[in-house]
């Protein structure tokens, strides 16, 4: 399925930080898993940012979720449901740009964000809040 994937040209979120040697072993990766995958799924970790984990949190503190990863797995689910909807992506990436641009709080201006975000970054992480999963009988 993903044969035909060159590790230098796979950057389609325009973020991608890895060196091409980190995607191609990333791929590689993903190739070995799959097999194993199809028949029986696949676990990971994932790490959420502070504003995220509180939105999912929420979801189940309300009981929407049973825990983060059903969470994530219904999430994941309804993406996946998208893909094939360009014109309904294009709507909702459209949407939230706009929502963005008339966001009603005044802009900040370029040198102060970078010199508040150079702040954040020089300051030591907290640790992650980790999520233990009950075992059910």
């Amino acid at each position: 399925m993903t044969d035909d994937i060159d590790p230098d040209e796979t950057d389609t979120h325009g973020g991608d930080w890895r060196t091409p040697a980190d995607r191609a072993r990333d791929i590689a990766q993903a190739k070995a898993l799959q097999e194993q995958a199809r028949k029986g799924g696949l676990r990971f970790e994932v790490f959420l940012p502070p504003g995220l984990a509180e939105w999912v949190l929420d979801f189940v503190e309300r009981g929407v979720f049973v825990d983060p990863s059903e969470a994530v797995f219904v999430i994941l689910g309804e993406h996946r449901d998208l893909e094939p909807h360009d014109d309904l992506r294009t709507e909702i990436l459209k949407r939230s740009l706009d929502a963005s641009i008339n966001d009603p709080r005044p802009p900040i201006p370029l040198d102060e964000f970078e010199k508040k975000m150079a702040e954040r970054m020089a300051q030591p992480r907290p640790e992650a809040a980790l999520w233990r999963k009950n075992t059910y009988a």
